[in-house]
């Protein structure tokens, strides 16, 4: 089993402060738990924002929004885009 000490993620995150046993501990627990658990340690991320970050995405979604109203980007249906990427699926799920 990986851990952070040890294999593929000490490259990314270099050496880390959780013990393999605890990691294990983590990784045996129900798929509710560790769900519950994921979305806990990613909202912790959430508080550590870089600093103009939110006014950059604000812009992006400004300017996004306007370019929806005023026309310039053709929107589909949630239908439609569901039924393109189901149709881009079975093409790759076929050619392979």
């Amino acid at each position: 089993m990986l851990t952070c000490q040890k294999g593929h993620f000490t490259g990314i995150f270099g050496l880390m402060s959780i013990p393999p046993d605890k990691m294990a501990e983590m990784l045996a627990l129900p798929e509710e738990d560790r769900a519950f658990l994921a979305l806990r340690l990613i909202a912790s991320l959430d508080d550590k924002v870089e600093p103009g970050t939110e006014a950059e995405w604000n812009a992006v979604i400004d300017r996004r929004s306007r370019e929806m109203v005023e026309g310039p980007v053709k929107t589909r249906s949630e239908q439609e885009l569901i039924s393109e990427i189901r149709a881009k699926l079975r093409a790759r799920h076929s050619a392979s």
